[in-house]
Formats: structure tokens, sequence, C-alpha cells
């Protein structure tokens, strides 16, 4: 039996047998981020000086601009947690329904490292965040090291790291590229905000890469115990998953005919903006003294009349289910799992369109009409848009409908109804919501509803998402590819049965004969 020395000496002897080169570089990045700790901690002046200059330097050129501001808070938000969580989240999610636990585990761990590294740092070093002249933005907590910069550093990298297999050798160096642009600038953004001097920044990146570098040599270590071959990390950290991690390796062609059918869409998109204008138009100026008027003027004047303040709070939840947040966090859900579970983009591609042809269409049918409110009061305040048509009830309708067409083919299972329940029961409640809220009229949901069945039968009938299933791809929860079960498929001994019989006939044949 081996003793405790050398069962804990051969991971160690394992890992720097991996790379030196690599090995150098997590030791470099530890000891620099060790050194510019110290430096912070002891207040070395040149670093201090360089850090409040550089801090200086930067709000005199970014606080005279606001167009800059709201551009570099774009820019910072790549490295906030909200995104760098759903990131995460939906990578790992979606690497285990492809059945890649040890890649889902690696970036479960990796998060956690950099989750827990953050702020135990900060609080051990104390440092306060820059002070400038003319603030721009505000953080909460110490300064040293940027979290920002150790997230989008951690994250993303290992996340290139986990997909890396996934990708074709040109488009590997070229996702390198784009990663190493987002974690540089989030990084800049810190500083030019003023929450952070270059020193933070620094640090931040330092430690991330350090922590990187240790939890990837760890998940070779972990592969070679395994006895599964160890590869350069440029191409991934299981070049064998490759095909199990692309996200549609059975689809060759977006659409046959792309070129085409961005011409149909177009060309519907100006038909349906027609149709949604001469309706609006005619709704909002021309119905006086009809019934659709006075059902347009008495419904919101109703709900005002019976306003409450329960109703109040429920209308305004009821509300925000429709609201561009709720819209795109329930899109930003699907489109992944959906990719992970069906293994194609067209379902994806059609949500997508849907989405964008909806709010555009309703940006510009607005614009258009130009059509003003009910007359009672508007519990949401003054919004930046007219009234036709609801901009919450269609995307709402749009959002849900558009699932539930996607949903209901593909599997035979129980929950699959619960699609076609949300794309009736909540475009009801937002609508109810907006009309009892004095935000719209009856005839702009009708606007909501015609615009919703026009957007949405032309992009089925353009790009045909659930064509690969009039292939004869069968319901269930496996999706289109998955392979038929092995009891159904043909077999050696199943093809050669037929031979092996005829065989025995002409055996027992020779056997019957007199000699």
């Amino acid at each position: 039996m081996a003793t405790v020395s050398e069962v804990l000496r051969r991971p160690l002897g394992h890992f720097a047998e991996r790379s030196l080169l690599g090995f150098a570089l997590v030791a470099g990045t530890g000891v620099g981020f060790g050194v510019l700790l110290l430096l912070v901690r002891f207040h070395w002046d040149p670093l201090h000086r360089a850090d409040h200059e550089t801090a200086a330097w930067f709000n005199g050129v970014v606080s005279a601009n606001d167009g800059l501001v709201t551009v570099l808070r774009a820019v910072t938000s790549l490295g906030g947690r909200p995104i760098m969580l759903w990131l995460v989240t939906i990578a790992v999610v979606g690497l285990l329904i492809r059945r890649q636990g040890r890649l889902a585990v690696y970036l479960i761990v990796t998060g956690l490292g950099a989750l827990m590294l953050d702020p135990s740092l900060k609080e051990l070093v104390g440092r306060l965040r820059p002070v400038v002249d003319i603030p721009v933005a505000s953080a909460p907590g110490n300064s040293f090291p940027s979290g920002h910069a150790l997230g989008s550093m951690v994250a993303y990298g290992a996340l290139l790291l986990v997909f890396l297999p996934a990708m074709r050798p040109g488009w590997r160096r070229l996702a390198t590229g784009v990663v190493i642009a987002v974690v540089a600038a989030v990084g800049v953004t810190r500083v030019a905000l003023g929450v952070h001097y270059v020193s933070d920044v620094l640090a931040g990146w330092l430690l991330g890469l350090a922590w990187l570098g240790v939890t990837a040599y760890a998940f070779r270590l972990w592969r070679r115990e395994r006895g599964r071959p160890v590869r350069p990390l440029a191409e991934g950290l299981e070049p064998e998953a490759g095909r199990e991690i692309t996200p549609a390796p059975a689809e060759e062609h977006l659409l046959p005919h792309p070129r085409a059918a961005v011409a149909e869409v177009l060309t519907g998109w100006v038909l349906v903006f027609g149709l949604l204008y001469a309706f609006g138009m005619l709704v909002s100026y021309y119905v006086e003294g009809t019934f659709v008027e006075k059902l347009d003027r008495e419904v919101p004047q109703w709900f005002a009349a019976h306003r409450t303040g329960t109703l109040n709070d429920l209308s305004y939840l009821a509300s925000k289910a429709g609201d561009t947040h709720a819209i795109l966090l329930v899109s930003l859900v699907f489109c992944p799992l959906a990719l992970a579970f069906w293994r194609r983009w067209r379902p994806v591609l059609f949500l997508a369109l849907t989405m964008f042809g909806e709010l555009t269409l309703f940006l510009a049918s607005a614009r258009a009409v130009s059509r003003p409110r009910p007359q009672v009061e508007h519990l949401d305040g003054h919004l930046p848009t007219a009234s036709f048509p609801s901009g919450h009830i269609a995307a709402t309708m749009c959002l849900w409908v558009a699932i539930a067409l996607l949903v209901m083919p593909r599997t035979d299972r129980w929950w699959r109804w619960l699609t076609v329940l949300a794309a009736v029961v909540m475009p009801l409640l937002v609508a109810g919501s907006r009309m009892y809220r004095g935000m719209h009229h009856p005839s702009d949901f009708v606007g909501a509803m015609l615009l919703t069945t026009l957007w949405i039968g032309l992009l089925w009938l353009v790009v045909r998402p659930n064509e690969e299933l009039s292939g004869g791809g069968r319901r269930g929860g496996g999706g289109a590819d998955a392979e038929p079960p092995y009891s159904a498929r043909p077999t050696e001994t199943a093809r050669s049965a037929p031979a092996e019989l005829s065989s025995l006939d002409d055996e027992l044949a020779r056997a019957a004969r007199p000699d």
C-alpha cells in the first residue's frame, strides 16, 4: 500500500508535468498579484500617485460627455454579476442537458471560487474607492481588487475553455480575441467611470488569470488520473466533447435560401406595417359616433371608476409581466434551453425574429399613428410612446404564442399544454392590467392581436421553424436528432437471420435424402 507521502506526491508530480510554461504563467500571475497587493496595502507612493492622477484624468474626459458615460455603463455591465451569472448558469444547464457533467462542475467550481475571492480580498485590503471631482457612477463596497475585472476574466475565460472544442481552428482564434477584448474593455470602463483605480483592475486581471489557470490545470489533472489523454489547452478542456457541445451539430443550413428569406421577411414587414397603420388610423380618428369609439371611451372609464389599492398593486404586477425586462428575461432563458434540447438554430431564429419584428413594428406604428392615450388617470405616468398598438400586449402575445408553436409539436408530455395556457392567459392578464391602469383602449388590444397574427404567420411560412419534424422526426423528449432505442436498431444478427434459416433448411433436406 502506498504511503501518505507518496499519495500526496503523485498528483503534484502529475500537475508539474502538464506544462512548464503553463505552470510558470500561473505562478507568475499569482506572484504579480501578491506584489501588487503589498504595494497597495503599504501605500507605495509612486503607485498611489499614478492611480490618483489616472482617475482624475479619466474623470475630466468622461464627465463632460453624457453619451460617453452611457456607452461606458453599457460596456461595464458585461462584467456585472447579472450578465455573468446568466451566462454561466445557462451554460451549466446546457452542459447538463448534453450530459457533460464534468464541464458543468468545472464552471460551477471556477465561478464559485471567483465569487468568494472578490469580497474576501476587498474586506482584507479595505481600500476605499476613488474620490473624483464630478462623480458619474457609484459602486458599493471596497475597491481592491476590481470585482468586474476578476469576474469577467474568470467567467469569460472559463466559458472559452469549455466551448473551444465546439469551434473550428479559425473561429477559436477569433473567439479568444473577442474574450480578450471584452475583458480589457470592462477593466478600462471601471477606471473611466471612476469606481476603481488602475491597480484595482490590474489586480483583478492577475488574480482572475491565476485562478483560471489553477482550475484549468486541476481539470487536466482530473482527466489524467482517469486515464484520459491530456491535450493542449488551445484545444479546450475536453476536445472529445466537441460534437456534444456544438449548438447544432446536425443542422447543415440555417435556411435553405437565406437571401430569398431575407427579402420575404422585409417585404412582409412592410406589408404588416401598412395594415397596422391603416387599422390604427381607422380606430383612432375615423370611428367617431360608432360602437368602437364608445367602447374605447367607456371601458377605460369603467376601470378607472372601480380602482382599489389591492387591484392597483395586482395590475402593476400583471403589467410588469409584459414589460421589456420580463420579455427579455424569458427569451434569454428559453432560447439557450431550446438550443440545448433540440440542437437546432432555426427555432431560436424564429423566436428572435418574432420579438425583434414585434418591437420594430410597435415602435414604427406607434410613431406613425400617434394615438393619444385614454382620457383617464394614467397609473404608470407619462410614457414616451403612443397608445396604438399596445407594446406590452403585443410583446407578451408574440412571445408566448411563438413558444407554444415551437413546443407543441416537439413533445407528447402533458406539460406542453402549459405553453398554450400561457399563450392565452398571459396576454389577457397584461391586456386587462394595461386597460385598468388607463394606458390603453380596447382597440389597442385588437391592434396587438393583429400585429401578432400577421407577423408570426409571416415568419411561420418563411422560417419554417419545425420543418425537421416533417421529415420523420418523432415527438418525445429526445428531440429531432435522438437516436432510436437499441431494440429498434437493425443488428447483424437480425439482418443475417434469413440466410441462416435457408442454410439450416438445406442441411435438413440433405439429411432426409436416402444414400
